[in-house]
């Protein structure tokens, strides 16, 4: 994935260079004499944009470029977290705002926390960057339980899956730090993986989620003294993950799957949940990028809005919707209407029995 290799690194590299080039002395003095001050003051404006990064940029060969959504995404100094009706992120249960990072769940046993987004998500095409940290005191395989990042429909509800709610619908990414299936031998934990619900599947824990998984990887997160990040890119009904966990500044894959249906209109999260076993569980930023991606006709129509999750050529249960319950009228017209038809269904009844005694007596006398 060449198209993300080493962005931060190379840029910042590339700015340095540039801060020395526009020294105050040396060959850059000689040749702004020659500049007008209108290309001055575009070159001063290009190097603005450039150092804040707010603009548009190019991620890959084609025309495809990304702008950073404010409203969805949360760094340092964490001003948009609390409670209040102007604030873009809550916490929920155990989390925490610290100075540095945000903690879901601190190294203690039986604890659980989440951090979710009040603004519903309607992008067509986004990317989600998390720069996440899990570290304790726990050794081999004495840790636990792990985190995951969601775009769901419901946001803010505790359950057992990771501090969310059983039975989601929409998408949620697992890293997995803890192998509840003692059979399984052919995986190495922490581990990642990915599973697309539409309410009607459980979330298997004792199977560390295998029957629903969409595919996963290998990641060895704990412990790390360098930054570690996972990227969640969905383009065109492609689900694409890919971790930066080595301290290389590239881009590893993990998960790749093409079909997935999401709706617009979910919200992001992220939460954490320890049992018996216990890690410190950090998110130090969440950085929701727009890419904006050119379809072809044909693609516009295969590629409409959706109202259910879902992932071709794999079958989830059918749904079935739960009946709107009755008002008040309605209810009070279906027991008239009843008493009516049961009255009028007694009238009818003496009124037949009435004749059959008459002709009884008729055919008596």
């Amino acid at each position: 994935m060449a198209w993300r290799t080493g962005r931060a690194f190379n840029e910042g590299r590339a700015v340095g260079k540039m801060a020395v080039a526009l020294g105050p002395s040396g060959w850059w003095q000689r040749w702004r004499r020659r500049l007008s001050a209108r290309e001055v003051s575009r070159m001063l404006l290009l190097l603005l944009l450039l150092g804040s990064g707010q603009g548009p940029r190019q991620v890959g060969a084609g025309q495809t470029f990304e702008y950073l959504k404010r409203e969805h995404s949360l760094s340092k100094p964490y001003q948009g977290v609390g409670t209040s009706s102007s604030s873009l992120w809550n916490l929920m249960g155990n989390a925490m705002v610290m100075t540095q990072y945000i903690r879901l769940t601190p190294d203690m046993q039986s604890k659980q926390g989440a951090l979710w987004n009040r603004v519903p998500c309607f992008l067509r095409d986004w990317e989600l960057q998390v720069h996440f940290r899990i570290h304790g005191q726990g050794k081999k395989n004495l840790h636990g339980d792990g985190l995951a990042i969601w775009y769901t429909k419901d946001r803010m509800q505790p359950g057992p899956v990771f501090g969310n709610m059983d039975k989601f619908v929409g998408l949620g990414v697992f890293v997995d730090t803890y192998p509840n299936e003692e059979k399984q031998q052919e995986r190495v934990f922490p581990y990642i993986s990915a599973m697309v619900n539409n309410g009607s599947l459980s979330y298997d824990h004792e199977r560390d989620g295998r029957p629903t998984e969409l595919g996963g990887c290998t990641a060895i997160v704990r412990n790390l003294h360098y930054d570690t990040f996972l990227v969640i890119r969905y383009v065109k009904r492609h689900l694409t993950i890919m971790m930066d966990i080595d301290g290389k500044h590239e881009w590893r894959d993990c998960i790749e799957v093409p079909g997935v249906r999401l709706p617009r209109g979910y919200y992001f999260g992220t939460s954490s949940i320890t049992g018996d076993l216990s890690d410190n569980h950090d998110v130090i930023s969440l950085k929701l990028f727009e890419l904006t991606v050119e379809r072809t006709p044909e693609e516009e129509k295969l590629h409409r809005d959706v109202f259910l999750p879902s992932v071709d050529n794999m079958k989830l249960p059918e749904m079935t919707a739960p009946l709107p319950p009755l008002s008040g009228l309605a209810l009070f017209l279906i027991v008239f209407f009843s008493l009516v038809f049961s009255v009028f269904a007694i009238v009818i009844g003496i009124i037949l029995y009435n004749k059959w005694q008459d002709q009884s007596r008729k055919r008596f006398y």
